[in-house]
């Protein structure tokens, strides 16, 4: 008996990198910092915010490497010797990615009160309709 994967079901033609995807996906384990939020704000539109308190807008980057969605943050040393009696404010380098897909663009970017917006936009996709000509055999 044959084992049917995402990948590898018969419906599904040109879709096994989807199965790769999904794997890759799982196995970047995020230690769940920062906090996130991923909201639905209209049909087509998405808002993930993230909790980067600390942080300044220049401690930040934000890039889409092949359709990944990747979020840095390095705080800078300020130089100053201060002495902690306690540190409960997270203050290290962080990677947050999350995988678009092929209509998913990112619209902008803003930060408010020490969190981080970023917006999404799926476009609608195009309808499509071709006809195929079948050939008659060579006898």
């Amino acid at each position: 008996m044959t084992k049917l994967t995402l990948g590898t079901h018969p419906f599904l033609l040109g879709f096994e990198q989807l199965e790769r995807l999904v794997e890759h996906t799982a196995k970047t384990g995020n230690d769940g910092y920062p906090p996130y939020n991923i909201e639905q704000t209209s049909e087509r539109s998405y808002r993930i915010t993230l909790a980067v308190a600390g942080f300044a807008e220049d401690d930040l980057s934000i890039t889409v490497e092949n359709r990944q969605l990747v979020i840095r943050g390095r705080q800078r040393d300020d130089g100053s010797e201060r002495t902690f009696l306690h540190r409960g404010i997270a203050a290290r380098q962080f990677q947050r990615s999350f995988v678009l897909a092929d209509a998913v663009e990112v619209q902008g970017a803003s930060m408010e009160n020490g969190l981080l917006h970023i917006d999404l936009h799926r476009a609608a996709p195009d309808t499509v309709l071709q006809r195929i000509e079948i050939s008659k055999g060579v006898s």
